[in-house]
């Protein structure tokens, strides 16, 4: 045991020291890979397509690669799933990442053998800067359980096709893999119910000391055992010291999660996407996510305000400022060129880099001019919470109401709770003012009298379980968005509802 802890805070200290390079000179790294991932794919079709030759520095680049979003990039996946070489990057990938979009349908996302590396080395780094900070390294002693996908691939022209979360699973490196849960065989079933409750079955006698997985799906998991047991999850697992999670603010989750688990333990956010991994929180003590600049990608980013522009601005890492929303766009190692993955970020920190995942670049509400974005709602609510500290809350989605049957238009908050507000109308009207507080348009248009303040709708338990399992996304890496400009989440919860009763 004592050999584990040692060689592991050893490699730790090696590992941060070493990296410690590129952090204190992100723009000159960032450099290196733009010249090193052009130089590469040179001679790809899209490489002459975008005169690639040519090209000697960033101001070059942006003249001849224009911004894309997946549809921009569709004809050039579509003639790698028909077999052609040399479209994007060199060679084939070796793998695609299959994820679902909300306005492209299934997207098939290129992971070349030289991308791979990379999420493997962030995943793992993640947990090698815990353990220099911390010094713990308890968690190794014990089982570790990533929620994922199913590790269940098909082929498309000898490229494997699956889930990222199930393309990773292949990798896990062989120290990991003797401590890893669930079974292989559970794995892989496809219907995350049955799934689900086999991991609590498989895991509810073992020694669980890491846990990773998304907040709300982590819950679930959390809520069956609590149900089989009537206990804590620190008396069923009282090893437990390490929540590893991605994909969602943890913030609005935290009371429940950390109710649920009965003590305060120690927790990393990460920023994986089927695109790359981005970034990860490097310290315990301070806030945000250390950006991964020499990590195969060159980061570029767009001031959200220019995003919808036909010219928007385009800047790289030496440009950006502290609290300004950006637009992240990626040029990789996988072949993804001008690429906007769609988050919102912010930078926090600068040398090093840090960063904080503020929301969807499609994701807001402008019905009525606000442009209200993830950030502030939850801001807003986190702000509350903080005054109606008996308030658990399951998932929540906000969006517009612009013709309800009386009164003023609104916004309406779809909260699932596990413990209510004592005040209901409380409880809105303070998340209403902190609204304000933050987006001052929003408060021009309540206090104008153009709209009148929020209303909190009562989703029915499991109500949000039940959503995404009629679109076909529960479990996994599917998140409910956090808020839309249409009615379509909202108004298919409230159908969902009705049929249930």
């Amino acid at each position: 045991m004592n050999v584990i802890a040692n060689i592991s805070k050893l490699f730790a200290s090696y590992i941060v020291n070493t990296e410690a390079k590129w952090r204190q000179k992100p723009y000159y790294f960032q450099e290196k890979i733009l010249q090193k991932i052009i130089s590469q794919a040179k001679n790809t079709f899209f490489g002459k397509e975008h005169n690639f030759q040519k090209i000697k520095n960033y101001e070059d680049f942006k003249k001849n690669v224009p911004l894309r979003d997946y549809e921009g990039l569709r004809e050039y996946i579509e003639k790698i799933k028909n077999g052609e070489k040399d479209i994007l990057w060199e060679g084939t990938p070796l793998y695609f990442a299959k994820t679902s979009g909300t306005t492209s349908g299934t997207k098939y996302i290129p992971i070349s053998k030289e991308s791979l590396p990379f999420h493997i080395k962030a995943a793992r780094n993640a947990l090698l800067y815990y353990i220099h900070e911390t010094k713990n390294t308890s968690f190794l002693n014990g089982k570790l359980i990533f929620l994922s996908g199913s590790p269940i691939l098909e082929k498309i022209h000898n490229i494997y096709v699956g889930r990222l979360s199930g393309i990773v699973n292949h990798h896990v490196p062989k120290y990991l893999r003797k401590n890893q849960l669930p079974a292989f065989s559970t794995n892989c079933i496809e219907d995350w119910e049955e799934k689900i409750n086999t991991i609590t079955e498989e895991t509810l006698s073992q020694n669980m000391t890491l846990i990773s997985g998304i907040p709300p799906w982590v819950q679930m998991y959390f809520s069956l055992l609590e149900n089989k047991t009537s206990k804590k999850i620190k008396d069923i697992f009282p090893n437990f010291s390490l929540f590893v999670y991605g994909g969602v603010n943890f913030e609005p989750y935290k009371q429940k999660l950390f109710n649920s688990i009965g003590k305060k333990i120690d927790s990393i956010e990460t920023f994986p996407a089927s695109e790359g991994f981005f970034a990860f929180q490097d310290s315990q003590k301070t806030n945000g996510l250390l950006l991964l600049l020499n990590s195969g990608i060159f980061f570029e980013f767009i001031p959200i305000q220019e995003i919808h522009k036909p010219n928007p601005i385009r800047l790289h890492i030496e440009q950006v400022k502290l609290d300004t929303n950006y637009a992240l766009i990626i040029n990789s190692n996988a072949g993804l060129w001008g690429y906007n993955i769609g988050d919102i970020v912010k930078f926090v920190s600068l040398f090093p880099h840090k960063i904080i995942v503020t929301g969807r670049v499609k994701h807001f509400i402008s019905a009525f001019g606000e442009h209200v974005i993830a950030e502030e709602v939850e801001t807003a609510l986190q702000r509350t919470l903080i005054h109606f500290p008996e308030v658990e809350i399951i998932e929540f989605t906000v969006s517009p109401n612009v013709n309800p049957f009386e009164g003023l238009p609104r916004h309406e908050w779809y909260i699932e709770f596990a413990k209510e507000p004592h005040n209901t109308k409380l409880f809105a009207k303070t998340i209403d003012e902190n609204l304000q507080q933050i987006n001052s348009y929003y408060a021009d248009l309540v206090q104008g009298k153009v709209i009148q303040p929020l209303s909190i709708i009562h989703v029915k338990k499991n109500g949000f379980i039940n959503y995404m399992k009629s679109m076909g996304k529960l479990g996994g890496q599917n998140k409910v968005p956090r808020l839309s400009n249409d009615r379509s989440i909202t108004d298919k919860l409230t159908l969902i509802e009705r049929d249930n009763i």
